[in-house]
């Protein structure tokens, strides 16, 4: 039987994320931990994000486990979701400036204040809600509807220095890369667990992606 390991990095409440991977792969064991040895042993990891980068990153210096999703990233099946995929970046714009994973070369910027949608109404920051996403060949988009709409909540998007690593780009309104890819490592904007359908198809084909 394969396993999941969810890393709590004590931001945010992991049991949504658990859930649905349960949910997409019954077969698969799920386990939210902070234990290296036990994210390390896993078959594949998930890396979830909520809230500040800034405190993100210092829970995971504080504890390691910025060392641990480095050993990761190189050796198994590794999905970063929201915060977790910003924090796969080499540094992020909020509050400043924050350095992060570097585990795809880029940045992490804010959308302006003055965007607009084509009727020249503004458009809210944080982009919340739901949006189309444009795929990129990749085997974690299998049985997903090209266009198909994910559930989106953030400030901040990815701006990676390498073009080829966008697995998929959604629009706020000029596209933005909302989903990067690189070996093993495969990283989302969006929120798949909150994205029904869609989502657990995701999960389900990244529970079963053999790199």
């Amino acid at each position: 039987m394969s396993s999941v390991a969810v890393i709590d990095y004590g931001m945010g409440n992991l049991h949504s994320i658990a859930k649905a991977l349960q949910h997409a792969s019954p077969e698969t064991t799920v386990i939210v931990t902070a234990d290296t040895q036990t994210i390390l042993q896993a078959d594949r990891v998930v890396f979830p994000g909520v809230g500040a980068i800034r405190e993100c990153m210092q829970a995971l210096q504080q504890t390691g486990l910025d060392d641990v999703i480095q050993t990761v990233a190189k050796t198994k099946p590794l999905l970063g979701i929201c915060l977790g995929m910003q924090a796969l970046l080499t540094d992020s714009a909020e509050n400043g400036h924050n350095t992060c994973l570097n585990i795809f070369p880029g940045h992490v910027l804010r959308f302006a204040d003055d965007l607009q949608d084509a009727d020249g109404l503004r458009l809210k920051i944080p982009h919340m809600g739901w949006n189309q996403v444009r795929q990129n060949p990749h085997a974690l988009w299998q049985d997903i509807p090209q266009d198909s709409r994910f559930y989106f909540v953030h400030s901040y998007y990815a701006q990676p220095e390498d073009a080829k690593v966008i697995a998929a780009t959604s629009e706020y309104p000029t596209p933005f890369a909302c989903a990067l890819a690189q070996d093993n490592v495969f990283a989302v904007q969006f929120h798949p667990e909150k994205s029904q359908a869609v989502g657990l198809q995701l999960l389900n084909n990244f529970l079963h992606w053999d790199v």
